[in-house]
């Protein structure tokens, strides 16, 4: 028997164990057991990952906290002279957000240009300095943010700047299709710095939910949405030299048209930049600034398709060929599907169905990759 069939064999006998266990326990008995397990799942605490620099070479340290930060920004190392590099982060996955509370040396930053997009992320940071300073700039106008303000800056947008000094932020990463509300809200006030007693209080509110993560269990995740949310919609006020400000809401409604076009049409072979730009009336220019962040219309869609054959390998049910699920997607060529799952989710279709995986692309490789990449997973895994 080789290893693999002990496994199994020990699993199935595990499993009727557990059968044999219930089948002569009353029906009391068997709740409560069910309701404590559930019990222990609503206890257990949100997971936190961290990364630092510290303990590596003085050349490594930077390349490490670059790595950390690279599906969103690049990173140059303004004084390579110092002796150290310090970067500590630590991570919150709260499932439709993500929560960083960053502390850095100085540096330079820039949005990725988009030549070497290749899975872009295209959230709102909403980033509330504790200490330091950040300096920002964009094509329209600059701005310099100082401790107890929050910014705002657009992943998807054109920017560059630099943090001038050893800074502490806590950074909220809000995925466009959080809500149409609130996505119309910062996208009016994006490349802006939230200066009012609102503005101040939004500060407040991150600091205290920084606070209570630890205390947080994930049956209360769904309640911080909601709660995060209406103090977006309450606190973020528009910046009034903001020139683009009647656009913002347009474009966000489009934008979600588009998209729930493309997951209502996934499986039609028709799908493509022409039948969505004829569904939304637009021209191909604004579908073309509409889908600039996601790398173009066609590689958002084949993002989605992937994304549909990933739960399709990872379900029990559905015991179709691996060719015919990619076929069903679009993907003529085995070959060329194989290469674009790896490319986007790190394994292979075959390895992906071996193992299962709930259908949900990454969640399981969190505690897996590197500390450095873990930023990366979860920033693509709000993209969806």
């Amino acid at each position: 028997m080789t290893t693999e069939e002990a496994l199994a064999h020990a699993t199935l006998l595990e499993g009727r164990a557990n059968d044999e266990r219930f089948a002569i326990l009353d029906d009391e008995t068997v709740d409560a057991i069910i309701v404590g397990e559930r019990e222990k799942e609503k206890a257990s605490p949100l997971p936190f990952f961290e990364f630092s620099t510290a303990g590596l070479e003085r050349c490594e340290q930077f390349a490490a906290w670059q790595d950390s930060f690279a599906p969103m920004l690049e990173l140059v190392d303004i004084d390579p002279t110092t002796t150290e590099f310090s970067g500590r982060q630590t991570l919150w996955d709260l499932g439709s957000l993500v929560l960083a509370h960053i502390r850095t040396d100085s540096l330079a930053f820039s949005s990725l240009p988009g030549h070497v997009r290749r899975d872009p992320v295209d959230h709102w940071a909403v980033t509330l300095l504790k200490s330091g300073s950040i300096h920002t700039e964009t094509a329209r106008h600059a701005f310099t943010t100082h401790p107890g303000d929050v910014q705002i800056h657009s992943l998807g947008r054109t920017f560059d700047g630099a943090v001038s000094k050893t800074s502490d932020m806590l950074m909220l990463f809000v995925p466009r299709d959080f809500s149409l509300e609130t996505a119309a809200t910062l996208g009016a006030a994006e490349f802006s710095t939230l200066g009012t007693g609102m503005g101040r209080l939004f500060s407040d509110y991150l600091i205290d939910v920084a606070n209570r993560l630890p205390l947080l269990t994930p049956t209360d995740l769904p309640g911080l949405a909601a709660a995060t949310r209406a103090m977006i919609l309450a606190c973020v006020s528009p910046s009034p030299d903001h020139l683009e400000a009647a656009e913002g809401p347009i474009a966000t409604v489009l934008l979600e048209r588009a998209r729930q076009l493309v997951q209502s049409r996934l499986l039609d072979p028709k799908l493509g930049s022409d039948m969505v730009r004829r569904e939304l009336g637009i021209s191909r220019t604004r579908l073309y600034n509409l889908f600039e962040p996601f790398g173009g219309v066609m590689h958002y869609i084949q993002h989605r398709r992937l994304l549909s054959a990933y739960s399709a390998l990872t379900d029990p049910n559905d015991r179709r060929l691996i060719f015919q699920i990619a076929e069903e997607r679009g993907f003529s060529d085995g070959a060329e599907f194989s290469r674009a799952f790896k490319r986007a989710f790190g394994d292979s279709p075959s390895d992906i169905r071996k193992r299962g995986g709930g259908g949900v692309p990454n969640r399981a490789s969190m505690e897996d990759c590197r500390s450095q990449e873990r930023l990366g997973v979860l920033l693509r895994r709000l993209q969806g």
